[in-house]
C-alpha cells in the first residue's frame, strides 16, 4: 500500500465531518492517523475559509459544512464543496444539497468541453 493518498488532510477532515458533524477533534485525528494538533490546525484553516461553521453545543462542537462554497481550485470549473462530496460519499444525510447545475457562477473559458483532455 503506497504512503500518499489522493485526498488531502483538509479534504479527510471534511469527509470525517460529513459523517459526523458532532465528531470531537480526537476521534478526527484517530480516524485520520494524524496529530489532534493537525486535525485542529487543519479544522482552523477550513472554519477560517468559511468551508466549515463550527457552533458550540455544550461542551462540545458541532460542525457543519458550507456545500454550496466552490473548491480553491485554480483552473477548474470551480465545482461546489457538495459537489465534491456527493461523489464521494454518495447520499449522505445531513449534508446540504446542492442543485444538479450548481450555484449560479461564471465557468471559466479556459474549461476543457466534454471529450477534451486536460494536460
Amino acid at each position: 500500500m503506497p504512503e500518499w493518498g489522493f485526498l488531502t488532510s483538509h479534504a479527510r477532515v471534511l469527509l470525517c465531518i460529513a459523517h459526523d458533524p458532532g465528531l470531537r477533534l480526537r476521534d478526527i485525528a484517530v480516524r485520520l492517523g494524524i496529530t489532534e494538533r493537525t486535525a485542529h490546525g487543519v479544522l482552523t484553516d477550513l472554519v477560517q475559509a468559511g468551508y466549515v461553521t463550527k457552533t458550540k453545543d455544550g461542551r462540545r462542537n458541532h460542525y457543519q459544512i458550507q456545500a454550496h462554497l466552490p473548491l480553491p481550485e485554480p483552473g477548474t470549473r470551480e465545482p461546489s464543496i457538495g459537489e465534491l462530496l456527493a461523489v464521494l460519499l454518495g447520499d449522505t444525510p445531513g449534508l446540504p444539497r446542492v442543485p444538479a447545475d450548481g450555484p449560479a457562477r461564471p465557468r471559466p473559458s479556459a474549461w476543457p468541453g466534454p471529450g477534451s483532455h486536460a494536460r
